[in-house]
């Protein structure tokens, strides 16, 4: 085969994957919008009814609060402590840096549901009650080799020479670090945190085995696909939250590129 051909070949093949992988994700504000409570072709007349019987629904708004609670202290938490990671991890040489780097990336390979069932066990174990906080806790788990991927780019992408002249002024290796270091690893804190939040978020199984009573928001979709007569507003309810996602990508991946800019390295690529 010649290599035109190869290369149509490779085009058909991401245009049928790239169809295949975002085609469902389109259908989901037609049928939001379609007012109908068969989801199915061919569409009725255009509403925005499942859109307000969403924003009315309290049970919902109730575990939107839940999610968004944990997704932000998730988000922090993992954030925080993926700084001091990676920090570490790009700039001394300590004992075993490479299995305790290993242990902090493995929930990235692991199956969730693993985790998550270990956790549950623990927990209990423990005579820890399931609440938000023990979502929270899972849920930083979770993020945090998000956060240390992000976080170890931007600070290996670092010039160390700065650091060093920060020194050479007089100052001490935490003014140093809160005055130089962060500012210029800014965009990829604003990264890491973004990428946690939603990664959070739209997570499902962790949140099904650890939040108890209290649901998340991806829980209670699950809890209402029973119920045809719901569909329709899940639907209106997923369109809004993949928007949500893309716009949280967008923002992570434009601090990315910022941070990429401001050490005038060449980019890689990214999130998007």
């Amino acid at each position: 085969m010649s290599v035109a051909g190869r290369g149509s070949g490779l085009r058909v093949y991401a245009v049928a994957y790239l169809v295949f992988l975002y085609a469902p994700i389109a259908l989901l504000p037609i049928f939001a919008l379609n007012d109908a409570t068969v989801i199915a072709f061919p569409l009725k007349d255009f509403t925005t009814r499942w859109f307000v019987q969403m924003v009315e629904n309290a049970a919902l708004r109730t575990a939107l609060l839940n999610s968004l609670t944990i997704a932000l202290s998730a988000a922090v938490l993992a954030t925080s402590l993926g700084i001091f990671a990676a920090r570490a991890s790009t700039r001394y040489s300590f004992p075993a840096k490479g299995p305790i780097m290993g242990l902090i990336m493995l929930p990235l390979v692991l199956p969730e549901i693993i985790v998550a069932v270990s956790l549950l066990v623990v927990l209990l174990a423990a005579g820890v009650n399931l609440s938000i906080f023990t979502v929270i806790l899972g849920h930083t788990l979770i993020c945090m080799p998000f956060a240390v991927a992000i976080l170890s780019t931007a600070f290996a992408s670092l010039d160390t020479s700065l650091e060093e002249a920060a020194y050479d002024l007089g100052e001490t290796r935490w003014s140093a670090f809160r005055l130089v270091i962060l500012p210029l690893v800014m965009p990829g804190i604003m990264s890491a945190l973004l990428m946690s939040f939603t990664v959070s978020l739209d997570e499902f199984i962790i949140a099904f085995f650890l939040a108890g009573n209290e649901p998340t928001l991806p829980t209670y979709i699950f809890s209402q696909l029973r119920f045809p007569k719901s569909i329709p507003m899940i639907m209106a309810l997923g369109t809004m939250l993949v928007a949500l996602s893309v716009v949280l990508l967008m923002l992570a991946e434009y601090f990315r590129r910022r941070g990429v800019a401001r050490t005038g390295r060449t980019d890689s690529g990214g999130f998007l």
